[in-house]
């Protein structure tokens, strides 16, 4: 923007210079981070705020390092609260087509009802494609041999863990669930073919309070009851999770987000747990925005004047 410090410019030279900034203002709207065709600075639009989720989430701790990382983001600041407060506050950006970023991930509902996109992350502080993995104490293939494999054989794709949370908005996680399970007998007789069921054998899950595992939760929950498994599924932050699973307490988790999000708690007890793999690949996490906002990298934002 050209900023006039005296009324005495002539109209040439202000003419001018209006030229010179037009002709330079695709560089400038990329560099300034704005919206609406470079003339509204992201930054101050959203006092320096990223939207973020619950502070004992991995997500957090990686906006937390991202924060850091990038020197143009000197003066941003996490704000802290919930998915849902995160939720709430998206869904009133987008019906007023207001500027919001947020702390986002895929699989998630959200992608499937707005038109959303990741901005880049040039540095990797988000780190790049993660899976979600399943692990399980030591032990749990000679004491429950038939849950074990069913939950080594779990698997499933981002679409379908997106189509139960999408359902599951307009009703409970269980329904959600048993509605997939009916309509993918497919790849639900891949995980139990051949297993004998049991006669209401108790086993106990940790999960992560978030709809995407509340999601995969449900299923095999679902899955397990037809076993005959008496099933009870406890959610917790992810640092105990994995204590959880490493003490004994719990016998599986199919919550994990890996290698990243979730590394340091994985590095700190994988000599005490069984890794069984990736139960789905695909996963992202990262800073995300309407696709209004003529924005696409980390790096477009301004430090804070």
């Amino acid at each position: 923007m050209i900023h006039l410090k005296s009324m005495s410019i002539t109209l040439i030279l202000s003419f001018s210079l209006l030229l010179t900034g037009c002709g330079s203002n695709g560089d400038e709207a990329r560099d300034s981070g704005n919206v609406d065709e470079g003339t509204t600075n992201i930054g101050k639009e959203l006092d320096y705020t990223i939207t973020g989720i619950e502070p004992g989430a991995g997500t957090t701790e990686l906006a937390r390092n991202t924060l850091e990382e990038y020197e143009n983001l000197e003066g941003w600041e996490l704000q802290e609260g919930s998915t849902a407060g995160m939720l709430t506050a998206l869904g009133e950006a987008i019906d007023n087509e207001e500027p919001i970023i947020i702390t986002g991930w895929t699989p998630h509902w959200i992608f499937a009802s707005y038109n959303l996109k990741y901005l880049d992350d040039p540095r990797g502080t988000f780190g790049g494609e993660e899976n979600i993995n399943t692990i399980a104490r030591t032990g749990l293939e000679d004491d429950m041999p038939n849950a074990y494999k069913i939950l080594d054989r779990f698997q499933w794709e981002v679409e379908d863990m997106e189509a139960v949370m999408l359902e599951a908005q307009d009703t409970t996680f269980e329904e959600a669930a048993n509605k997939w399970i009916e309509e993918n007998q497919d790849k639900v007789e891949k995980w139990t073919e051949g297993i004998e069921k049991v006669d209401g054998q108790e086993i106990e899950l940790v999960s992560t309070p978030w709809d995407t595992e509340r999601s995969s939760g449900a299923v095999i929950e679902a899955v397990l009851k037809k076993q005959g498994f008496d099933v009870k599924i406890t959610p917790v932050d992810p640092a105990v999770m994995f204590q959880a699973v490493a003490d004994g307490e719990a016998d599986a988790s199919l919550a994990p987000w890996l290698p990243l999000t979730h590394g340091s708690f994985y590095e700190k007890h994988k000599e005490n747990i069984v890794d069984l793999g990736e139960n789905l690949t695909g996963a992202k996490i990262g800073m995300v925005v309407p696709q209004y906002m003529n924005i696409d990298s980390i790096e477009d934002l301004q430090p804070k004047e």
